[in-house]
Parts: C-alpha cells; sequence; structure tokens
C-alpha cells in the first residue's frame, strides 16, 4: 500500500533523526542501561544461537550485553551482508577477527560457521507498543526472518532502540512479522508471553 510505505518512511526519518541527536555520551549510558535491563532479562538455554550487531551510525551499542549473553552461554552470532537481498548469521567467538561485511557493517569472515538463530537482537528505526517495527528500509531483515520460517525455524525476535524511537503506531503490511519484544534503555518489554528457548541445539549449515 503505497500510502503505508510512504508513512513509514516518514516515521523512520523522523525518529532516526531523533536518535542521531541523541549525544555520545547520551548513547553510551543508554546502552549500559539496555545491557543491565537485558543480560539478566533475556531467558535461553546453554548454547542458544543469539545474532547481536555491531553498532553502525548512531545505534544503540550492545557489545556489553552480548558479552554477558555469551558469559551466560550463549553462542553469539553476527548478521552479514552479502549482498542487496541477503543476510546471513556467522559464528562470533571471543577471537573471532572482524572484516567490512557491507553497509557500513562489520562481522566475521567467511570461514565462521553460519547458524540459525534462536534468538535475534533486531536494529531498527523505529517501533510502536503492538510491538511493530519499522527497518532501515532494505528489507534484510524481513527476509532472514522469513527464510527462518519457510525452514520451520521461530526464532524469538527482540528489538533494540532508544525509547526515543517508540511512536503510537505503525502501519502493519502483510509481510511485516511482529516482534516478541523490545528492548531500550527502560527495560525489556514483552507484547506476548515472556519466551525462552528450550531447545538450542544447531548446527552450521
Amino acid at each position: 500500500m503505497p500510502g503505508d510505505v510512504a508513512e513509514k518512511a516518514r516515521l523512520r526519518g523522523e525518529r532516526l533523526a531523533v536518535r542521531d541527536a541523541l549525544t555520545p555520551a547520551e548513547r553510551r549510558q543508554k546502552s549500559q542501561a539496555m545491557a543491565a535491563h537485558g543480560a539478566p532479562g533475556i531467558a535461553f538455554a546453554p548454547g542458544a544461537v543469539i545474532s547481536g550487531f555491531m553498532p553502525i551510525r548512531s545505534e544503540a551499542d550492545i557489545r556489553p550485553l552480548m558479552d554477558a549473553l555469551r558469559e551466560r552461554g550463549g553462542r553469539l552470532v553476527l548478521p552479514v551482508v552479502l549482498d542487496r537481498e541477503t543476510i546471513v548469521f556467522r559464528a562470533f567467538e571471543t577471537d573471532t577477527p572482524l572484516v567490512k561485511t557491507g553497509f557500513g557493517t562489520t562481522g566475521p569472515r567467511e570461514d565462521a560457521a553460519v547458524l540459525d538463530p534462536d534468538i535475534l537482537l533486531v536494529p531498527l528505526s523505529v517501533f510502536d507498543g503492538q510491538g511493530q517495527r519499522i527497518g532501515y528500509g532494505a528489507g534484510h531483515y524481513d527476509r532472514a526472518i522469513a527464510r527462518l520460517h519457510a525452514r520451520g525455524r521461530k526464532p524469538i525476535l527482540i528489538g533494540v532502540a532508544f525509547d526515543c524511537q517508540e511512536v503510537p503506531s505503525i502501519p502493519a503490511e502483510p509481510h511485516d512479522v511482529p516482534l516478541d519484544a523490545v528492548l531500550t534503555e527502560s527495560g525489556l518489554r514483552w507484547f506476548s508471553a515472556p519466551l525462552s528457548m528450550s531447545d538450542p541445539g544447531q548446527k552450521a549449515l
């Protein structure tokens, strides 16, 4: 629907401008608060595969959160942009070297194992109180989630954003998959009953 697309673009530009206006000190403080809420609040079994991300532009820096989840037994992966259509999730160990992977991102090299995440920490530009989100416009996560669903996987989707990125309502399109929760500096908010992974077993593709 053209109207919905235009409204999403308007909301994206508006909320990203507000996020960009946060000072580096404010982003650091809010990112630390996210780690304090998310580290104990995200439930999973040891060995669960958790996709994080390295911050770009004015995104929250969730590296402290990823470190804490790894210490709890999570197996970290990072999204890697292969092309304008596709991202994959490569294993991210403490000693994994990172390289430039496109669109301003960094991630593990081609020799890292590719894994299906059990939990996705999803960067975004806008979210609402119903769990709808707006990404950055390329649709990488939408397609990655669709591919996981096509293989029978149902990862837990946790949006990561600052409080200032929330709006009252986002127009939902048929392909949109709502978040299970959102993590901000105010806490971890679930849009349904809190979920956890009971069967984290994954194999490299």
